[in-house]
C-alpha cells in the first residue's frame, strides 16, 4: 500500500502530543550540534584579525596583554579552510556505520552519548588552539565524528514515530535548526526508541502512529538489498540532491562570517547578529515548507512525488538565483546582506524535498539510506570548503564570484537530475517479502 492511499485511523491531538514533543526535543538536539559547529567560524575572525602572531618580540606589552586575553593565531586562509572541513572528516566516516547500527542499536544511547561528547569536546577547543593547530583539527574531527552520529542516527527515529502524512512537519521541526551535557541527559530521560515502550504517551496517538505504520515498518531485520540499492536512479537523485544542498549549505555556514568581515567590513558584534539572521529566516522556511507540504499532501492538491520535486526545486534553485544576485545586483551593503541571507535561508525547502525523500522509497531501510546519502552530502561539504579556502589563498580579488558560480554550476546540474530521476513509491527492493541479497 502506497502513503498516497493511506487512510490514518481516528487522528488524536498534533501539537500537544508525544510525537510532536519528540520532534522539538531533536530540534533542540540540532540546534546545539549546528551550535557547536559554527561557533569557531565565527570566533576566527576575531582569532586571526592581526597580522603578527601573538608573542612575538616586537609586540607592544599593551598589545601583548591583549593578546593574553584575546589570543590571536597566524593561520593562512588555507589552514582556515582545512579546521572548518576537518569537521566534515569526522561525520563523514560515521555516516554509513551509523546509519547501518541505527537498525541494530538503540537510538537513544547513540544520540545522547554521541551528544554528550560532542558538547564535551566543545569545551576543548580553546585549550587544543593554545596547543596548536594540529590538536584543533584532531578535535575538530573527532567532534564530527559524535556530531555525524547524532545526525545520522536520529532519522532512524522518524521510521516508527511519524505517521505518513506528518513526516513533513515533523522532520522539518526537528532538522530546522542545526547546554549539549545537560541537554543529552534530558534525551536519555524523554526519549523512547519505540511508541509503544514510551511510559507517557496516550492510548490513542500510540495506536494512531503503529497503525498508520503497518504497512511499512517491519521488524524483521533483513540483509540489505546493496546491489538494488546502486541500481537505484530514485536514490542516486536524492544522493545528488543532498550532495548539491550540503556543498551550498556549508559554505554559506562555514564562510559567512569571513565574507562579512573581509568584503562588508562589518564588527565583530554586527557579524555575530548578521550571521544569525540566516538561521533564523532558515528556521521559519523550514517549518513552514513542513506544513504547506503535509497540507497539500493531506487534502490530495498535489502528489508525493510533485511536492517532492518542488520543494527540492525551491531549495535548490533559489540559493542558486541569489547568489548570482551577490555578484551582479548587490550594489550596496544592505543589498548584499540582503541577498546573503536569503541565499542561505532558502536551501531550508529542501527539508520537505530531496532530504526526507529516502523515507517515501524505502522507510525500512531509511536509517541506513539516510547514513549513505548523508555520506556523499558530506563529501559535497567537505569539498567545498576546502575548495573556497583555497580559492580564497589563491585569488583574493575573484574568490567570491569563483564560490558562487561553483555553487551554481552544482545546484542546478543536480537539480535537472533529481527532477528527471526522484519517486514517491516504495521501490521494489524496499517492500515487505522481498529477500535482496547483499
Amino acid at each position: 500500500m502506497q502513503m498516497d492511499n493511506q487512510v490514518p485511523p481516528k487522528k488524536v491531538p498534533t501539537f500537544c502530543s508525544l510525537r510532536y514533543g519528540l520532534s522539538f526535543l531533536l530540534h533542540f538536539c540540532n540546534t546545539i550540534i549546528m551550535s557547536q559547529m559554527i561557533c569557531l567560524n565565527l570566533t576566527i575572525v576575531a582569532m586571526v584579525n592581526r597580522t603578527n602572531p601573538h608573542g612575538l618580540p616586537n609586540t607592544s606589552t599593551k598589545e601583548l596583554l591583549d593578546n593574553i586575553k584575546n589570543p590571536v593565531y597566524d593561520w593562512s586562509p588555507e589552514i582556515q579552510g582545512l579546521i572548518f572541513s576537518s569537521i566534515f572528516y569526522g561525520v563523514l566516516f560515521t555516516q554509513v556505520p551509523v546509519g547501518y547500527l541505527s537498525r541494530i542499536y538503540s537510538i537513544k544511547k547513540m544520540v545522547g552519548s554521541a551528544l554528550f561528547l560532542s558538547s564535551l569536546l566543545c569545551l576543548f577547543i580553546p585549550l587544543a588552539a593554545e596547543t596548536g593547530v594540529t590538536f584543533v583539527i584532531t578535535c575538530r574531527v573527532v567532534q564530527g565524528a559524535a556530531q555525524g552520529t547524532v545526525s545520522a542516527a536520529q532519522h532512524a527515529i522518524w521510521i516508527k514515530w511519524s505517521p505518513p502524512l506528518e513526516r513533513g512537519r515533523l522532520t522539518s521541526v526537528s532538522l530546522s535548526g542545526a547546554g549539549g551535557c545537560a541537554l543529552s541527559l534530558l534525551w536519555f530521560v524523554l526519549f523512547y526508541d519505540d511508541p509503544k515502550d514510551h511510559p507517557c504517551i496516550n492510548i490513542s496517538e500510540k495506536e494512531y502512529i503503529t497503525s498508520s505504520l503497518m504497512q511499512q515498518v517491519s521488524s524483521s531485520r533483513q540483509s540489505l538489498p546493496i546491489k538494488a540499492m546502486l541500481k537505484s536512479l530514485p536514490l542516486w537523485a536524492i544522493s545528488f540532491g543532498t550532495f548539491a544542498f550540503q556543498w551550498t549549505n556549508n559554505i554559506m555556514i562555514l564562510f559567512m562570517p569571513v565574507f562579512l568581515n573581509s568584503k562588508l567590513h562589518v564588527s565583530i558584534k554586527q557579524n555575530g547578529l548578521l550571521s544569525a539572521v540566516p538561521y533564523l529566516l532558515a528556521w521559519m522556511i523550514g517549518i513552514i515548507a513542513g506544513e504547506t507540504a503535509d497540507f497539500l499532501l493531506s487534502r490530495n492538491i498535489l502528489s508525493i512525488v510533485i511536492i517532492r520535486k518542488l520543494f527540492t526545486t525551491l531549495g535548490l534553485l533559489l540559493p542558486a538565483f541569489f547568489h548570482m544576485c551577490l555578484c551582479y545586483l548587490s550594489s550596496s551593503v544592505y543589498g548584499s546582506i540582503i541577498f546573503l541571507v536569503l541565499a542561505n535561508a532558502t536551501g531550508s525547502f529542501c527539508l520537505s524535498g530531496i532530504i526526507i525523500n529516502a523515507l517515501d522509497i524505502a522507510p525500512r531501510y531509511y536509517g541506513f539510506l539516510k547514513g549513505v546519502t548523508n555520506l556523499i552530502g558530506m563529501l559535497g561539504a567537505l569539498i567545498s570548503s576546502s575548495l573556497t579556502g583555497v580559492i580564497l589563498g589563491q585569488d583574493p580579488e575573484s574568490s567570491l564570484f569563483k564560490t558562487f558560480y561553483l555553487i551554481v554550476a552544482v545546484n542546478v546540474i543536480s537539480l535537472i537530475f533529481c527532477l528527471v530521476f526522484i519517486k514517491a513509491e516504495i521501490e521494489d527492493w524496499a517492500k515487505e517479502g522481498q529477500h535482496t541479497r547483499l
